[in-house]
């Protein structure tokens, strides 16, 4: 028996497959842990222990175990390499349990639910979720584990310890696999890889989760309304809008938040913190969303179709915002007048008409405006900035809003239908103006005669009637008028009838 354990032991060392075949029970995830009791690990740990490991103080009945211990524990002795990944272990049982992540091999399958596991150990550690057992206890916290490794690694929680460090960066870890997936961080390894997409990943955990997109499997229900998540943390996040639980405050302002990554975005309000910067002009986002869409800019990507008339967004909500054209819905409504509107910067906008107030001033010229994006608008009369340019003809415009309408002179697309005659327009401002006709609606009212209008255009005209403002003025005579058609009748005098 010597003999035969003696060559077994001279083929190891030189690097061949240990013919050793060893019992069910010696199989695990590391040579060093307390094996699972069973009467063949007994009857090794009652004979003599005559083979000692200088490193760990550890003793052993036999040679070959003393080998295999110290092949599993010494630094620098790997022999077995996998073909796959070039990931290298000291014994080739390790090798074989390692191979199972790439072939997707689970050999070890649960008597009572069916569930398939790759190790042995994995699937002890699985047998206790249906009995229920948990006879390992916190002293501290007083919580049962049905496993003592699991009540060891729970205990570094109150002790702090964090044995497993990180030789590149230093970051300490209380368990052995949160060390080995963070240091593929540093290799850049991602082992793990969807047999679906190709898609590769450094844990198993985010290749079982990414898995879901492929599955559509949303195993996590919200048991208030049903919906279902595919992952345990979006639900846990989505109960807080039953509940109304907001556990993260913010401590300048103290607005609470529901998630902790609404609560980070919101807190770069405060700070100016804008960590996502665009690489090809250089401009910062507080969020990763924003900055997303952003690129778009660059790129000239709208992913978003409206499936009514075709027209594209680079962002969901403009494309949200946008079917309520379609729809004719108007959520947002004026507690003063009951206007209604169908985005709420138009109804905040509007609120201003009731307040006056126009808190956004101009240096150049000191006109003051009610919002931001007005005031944005008008600063470009003083630099002449003309940023949004017509891909067709080139002509430029200092307003978006500017540019798609003319874009429509060379698409001639007319989306906007009037219900009541058919009449299409090119944009919903000319339909909403039309509609009046047919409404009878004049909601714009002069303060001196009382007179109403239906379009804003024609009450500015007719304010110049009191106030004797005659903006548009002739080149040649400089007589000047009210209205722009009176001056272009006007000119006709001066070219003989011909213009």
């Amino acid at each position: 028996m010597m003999t035969s354990r003696r060559a077994h032991a001279e083929e190891y060392s030189l690097g061949a497959p240990p013919p050793v075949s060893l019992p069910l029970q010696w199989i695990t995830a590391d040579p060093c842990l307390p094996r699972r009791p069973s009467k063949t690990h007994s009857i090794i740990q009652t004979g003599p222990k005559t083979y000692q490991c200088n490193e760990r103080e550890k003793g052993f009945s036999d040679h070959t175990s003393l080998e295999l211990h110290q092949q599993g524990v010494l630094p620098g002795k790997k022999r077995y390499w996998c073909h796959e990944c070039g990931k290298g272990f000291s014994q080739s049982s390790n090798l074989q349990t390692h191979q199972r992540v790439h072939t997707g091999e689970k050999p070890y399958s649960c008597h009572e639910c069916g569930k398939s596991f790759n190790q042995t150990s994995h699937l002890y550690a699985h047998l206790p979720i249906h009995t229920g057992e948990k006879p390992y206890r916190c002293e501290s916290c007083g919580k049962g584990f049905s496993r003592s490794t699991d009540l060891n690694i729970h205990c570094r929680v109150h002790t702090g310890e964090k044995p497993y460090k990180c030789e590149v960066c230093g970051k300490g870890f209380t368990q052995r696999s949160h060390l080995q997936a963070h240091e593929r961080i540093h290799t850049g390894e991602k082992p793990y890889k969807c047999a679906d997409c190709g898609k590769r990943f450094s844990c198993s955990s985010n290749l079982h989760t990414h898995q879901r997109v492929h599955t559509e499997e949303k195993p996590y229900r919200c048991e208030e309304c049903g919906k279902c998540f595919s992952l345990s943390f979006n639900l846990h996040s989505h109960q807080r809008v039953h509940t109304g639980e907001k556990p993260y405050k913010c401590e300048e302002c103290g607005k609470g938040f529901s998630s902790a990554s609404s609560f980070q975005s919101h807190q770069r309000v405060h700070t100016g913190e804008k960590p996502f910067r665009c690489s090809v002009c250089g401009k910062g986002f507080s969020q990763s969303s924003y900055f997303q869409a952003h690129q778009r800019v660059h790129t000239g990507e709208k992913p978003y179709k409206c499936e009514v008339c075709g027209k594209r967004f680079n962002w969901s909500l403009n494309l949200h915002n946008h079917q309520r054209v379609h729809t004719g819905e108007k959520p947002y409504k004026c507690e003063e007048c009951g206007k209604g509107f169908s985005q709420a910067s138009n109804l905040q906008a509007h609120q201003s008409v009731h307040t006056g107030e126009k808190p956004f001033k101009c240096d150049a010229c000191q006109k003051r405006f009610s919002q931001a994006s007005h005031l944005q608008a008008h600063q470009r009369v003083h630099t002449g900035e003309k940023p949004y340019k017509c891909d067709t003809c080139g002509k430029a415009f200092s307003q978006r809003s500017n540019l798609q309408v003319h874009q429509i002179i060379h698409t001639g697309e007319k989306p906007f239908k009037c219900e009541e005659c058919g009449k299409e327009f090119s944009w919903s401002a000319g339909l909403s103006a039309h509609q009046r006709v047919h409404t009878g609606e004049k909601p714009y009212t002069c303060q001196q005669c009382g007179k109403g209008f239906s379009q804003a255009s024609h009450f500015h005209t007719h304010q110049r009637v009191h106030t004797g403002e005659r903006p548009y003025i002739c080149d040649i005579c400089c007589k000047g008028f009210s209205q722009r058609s009176h001056l272009v009748y006007h000119q006709r005098v001066h070219t003989g009838g011909n213009l």
